[in-house]
């Protein structure tokens, strides 16, 4: 292999976004090492829309961090406003796509560096659907029995879900009237977990929509088979990742009311955080749910269920 095959630009990219995540301090060291993994991982992928719709995710949810932080941090006990995302939290939101991206690269493209040594390792068979680029579309339903298309959904509904969580989550929180719990549709405090409104949920919608037409716009720009099936793809993308920003966020707060729980400080006016210790006398009360999931643990579960969610029907 020449080093003209090396995958220099995801590296280069990933080492960027990881960099600048750590210097703006919206990612801890752990964070960064990790973004960097993710990154190179998900841009090495020869699909390059799945790549573009991981830039896309990150800076709108970067921005949306950061138009809310305010308001958030007067709401909420041991907010970060910077962001400060730990490794494992980067992890939740990106474990899924990283594994379709994974698999994909490895059974698509096992002779690109560096899927090469993993398919060497596990002695994955060349078969007649090695991806070139304009030999075949990779949301097609006919390679592999669909597998090239169930993947790439996966990671499209795992960044829909977690855009459309994010903007529901940091603007939702900046509507006037109070959010209602999910599983019983009563008003409760901003910034409770499993708290919808009609702002929030108009805005997770929004943002799966922004995923899935930047896969869109990448597919037909990269192949030209794709762009020849232009008109089944538009829909497609278009419609399931709104669906996907709306499932997740969904799923995510029914996941919130219920086995995360949601303590309140009636002194203070704000809620605290899975980590947050109260003062010796601060009055403490329980809005909703137990603990068993930790914000980080509902995230893994809402985006991995929606991404497999996604693959199987769309």
């Amino acid at each position: 292999m020449s080093w003209t095959t090396l995958p220099i630009l995801p590296f280069l990219s990933a080492l960027y976004l990881s960099v600048n995540g750590a210097r703006s301090r919206k990612l801890s060291p752990s964070g960064a090492v990790t973004a960097f993994v993710v990154g190179f991982a998900v841009m090495s992928t020869h699909v390059r829309a799945v790549g573009v719709s991981l830039v896309v995710f990150y800076l709108l949810a970067s921005k949306a961090t950061k138009q809310g932080k305010q308001r958030k941090a007067q709401l909420e006990a041991g907010y970060h406003g910077s962001g400060n995302r730990t490794g494992w939290q980067v992890l939740c939101n990106s474990l899924a796509a990283v594994v379709a991206c994974v698999l994909w690269s490895v059974k698509f493209t096992p002779d690109a560096l560096p899927w090469s040594f993993f398919a060497q390792a596990i002695h994955v068979p060349r078969g007649p659907d090695v991806y070139h680029n304009d030999g075949w579309c990779p949301m097609s339903p006919t390679v592999a029995d669909g597998l090239s298309r169930a993947l790439v959904l996966v990671t499209m509904g795992q960044f829909a879900c977690c855009l459309g969580d994010t903007l529901a989550s940091e603007l939702g929180i900046l509507s006037s009237s109070p959010p209602v719990l999910i599983t019983t549709f009563k008003p409760v405090p901003a910034g409770t977990n499993g708290g919808i409104s009609v702002g929030g949920t108009i805005a997770s919608a929004i943002g799966g929509c922004i995923v899935g037409l930047a896969q869109f716009v990448s597919l037909v720009v990269e192949n030209s088979v794709c762009r020849a099936e232009w008109t089944s793809l538009l829909p497609t993308l278009i419609g399931w990742g709104s669906a996907a920003g709306i499932l997740g966020s969904m799923l995510d707060s029914l996941l919130g009311a219920t086995l995360q729980r949601t303590r309140y400080s009636t002194d203070k006016k704000w809620i605290l955080q899975d980590e947050s210790v109260p003062d010796k006398n601060e009055s403490v009360k329980v809005i909703s749910g137990i603990n068993v999931l930790t914000n980080n643990q509902v995230n893994l579960v809402s985006s991995v269920v929606t991404g497999l969610v996604v693959a199987a029907l769309a």
